[in-house]
């Protein structure tokens, strides 16, 4: 049970409120060109890689999960969010359409609560921070205990640039020392909660009573259909399976987790992915790794979670050679998907779970069907194919709030310079995951819309063409 709140922590909340309060009223009477130049303030003070690299070893060094070296790649992902942020308006009118008569003026959502994942205690609050300005918002950060002097070194590098801007360095706080209970109280006294995290953080941040968007669960799951039948086409999959895998030590619930591969191309995948540097775990070395991922219940065990492969294996009580950068299961470590097969579950390590499967593509959507059902409804999948139709078939079939296709998924589906994906690092899993929305939360979530509404020429088609072949002339007698 979390412990309550003391006097000193109410106290400390009501000042945070209050200075927020405060930096709302000045930062929502900014301009467009004011607002934007902020948002490119911060993200340049940010992004240098002299400032990002340091914030990198830090959150590793405290968090004790990751990769410092594809940590720092996370950085792009600012470009992204300013690239975006800069060519969309939210001050005044932001869309017309004349034809129906409206147009949309932007508000500000008011004070934010920022749940900060301990997985990425820079870039989440940091991208959150540029569309909160963007959207005229003020936001508090309520750092992951783990990873809390981390969150606020980057925070306090934004508050310093937007005093260097003239504009209240409150615009950005963050909670020194979090605790259930604090942070429990912020998100009741905020105007917006933005959960990014575990099932536990977003579940209590829509017990809050203040509106919120969260995330799911990840188990991303591949499928590579029998058209992936070339050597071009198999090192493409096998290359951008290890990018995803790999990142930041497969830490993201966007990292690949399962392959379902078909039978005709499963050899030269397998062959592909040991070239990209997997090794190959064999039945024995799968349940010692079963033992150390998961307890008898199938819960995921901490110490193994986004750490080395080698250091994984360490743990499970063998070996591997240190040029190897992911370990794959394979079918003769693996019983099958279900919820009593831990391994066809979210694994949020440098782990992959080869499945095969046979004959038409139809046993593949079973089989990711079947996947989902474990976990990681509403999160992503993905698809190498260059069968449009098993594409479509896959898009109609899952459930899923995104697709990647021919894609490295973690670096793709929360927004890449190669795909229209909205960039962010908080991915609403629609209702499968109990989530609001099934989309990458981003700068429309942050504001608040009031539509006008002028008069327009009667927009109604006649009784026949509205009912088609179920009217009848008596519809409108009594």
């Amino acid at each position: 049970m979390a412990k309550e709140i003391t006097p000193e922590q109410i106290q400390m909340l009501d000042e945070m409120i209050e200075r927020a309060r405060a930096a709302l009223k000045i930062i929502e009477g900014y301009d467009q060109e004011r607002v934007d130049r902020l948002c490119q303030a911060v993200a340049a003070a940010v992004y240098p890689l002299k400032v990002w690299g340091p914030l990198c070893d830090s959150a590793v060094d405290e968090s004790r999960l990751g990769d410092k070296v594809t940590k720092r790649n996370k950085r792009n992902k600012i470009k992204l969010i300013l690239r975006d942020c800069l060519r969309q308006k939210s001050v005044g009118i932001i869309e017309e359409l004349p034809e129906k008569g409206i147009v949309k003026y932007a508000k500000p959502a008011g004070i934010i609560c920022s749940l900060v994942p301990t997985t990425n205690p820079c870039i989440t609050p940091t991208g959150q921070a540029i569309y909160s300005i963007k959207a005229r918002d003020v936001i508090i950060c309520s750092p992951h205990p783990r990873a809390k002097n981390t969150t606020n070194k980057c925070m306090e590098i934004i508050r310093q640039t937007l005093v260097r801007e003239g504009a209240p360095a409150d615009i950005v706080q963050c909670i020194k020392e979090p605790s259930i209970a604090l942070t429990h109280e912020l998100m009741k006294r905020c105007d917006l909660v933005i959960a990014t995290g575990g099932r536990s953080m977003v579940k209590a941040a829509y017990s809050s009573g203040t509106p919120a968007y969260g995330s799911g669960a990840g188990n991303a799951t591949v499928i590579i259909d029998d058209t992936a039948d070339t050597p071009e086409r198999l090192a493409e999959a096998a290359r951008n399976t290890r990018m995803s895998k790999c990142a930041d030590f497969g830490s993201g619930c966007s990292c690949d987790g399962n392959l379902l591969i078909h039978e005709s191309v499963y050899d030269g995948i397998v062959s592909a992915l040991v070239k990209e540097g997997a090794y190959l775990a064999n039945a024995e070395e799968a349940e010692k790794l079963k033992a150390v991922l998961w307890d008898a219940d199938g819960h995921r065990l901490p110490d193994t979670v986004a750490v080395p492969p080698q250091r994984l294996a360490e743990l499970a009580g063998f070996e591997i050679p240190a040029d190897r950068k992911f370990i794959a299961v394979t079918g003769g470590g693996i019983e099958g998907i279900g919820k009593e097969h831990f391994f066809s579950s979210e694994k949020l390590t440098t782990l992959l779970t080869l499945f095969k499967y046979e004959g038409e593509f139809e046993n593949a959507l079973d089989m990711m069907r079947a996947v989902f059902e474990v976990g990681g409804k509403g999160h992503s999948c993905g698809i190498y194919s260059w069968n449009d139709e098993h594409i479509h078939r896959l898009a109609m079939a899952a459930p899923v709030s995104r697709i990647m296709v021919r894609q490295p998924g973690n670096l793709s589906n929360s927004g890449s310079v190669t795909n229209g994906m909205p960039p962010t690092n908080s991915m609403g899993c629609g209702t499968w995951s109990g989530n609001i929305v099934s989309e990458n939360t981003t700068l429309k979530h942050y504001m608040n819309t009031t539509w006008v509404a002028r008069k327009i020429p009667a927009d109604m088609p006649t009784e026949e063409e509205l009912f088609g072949e179920f009217f009848t002339e008596g519809m409108n007698e009594e």
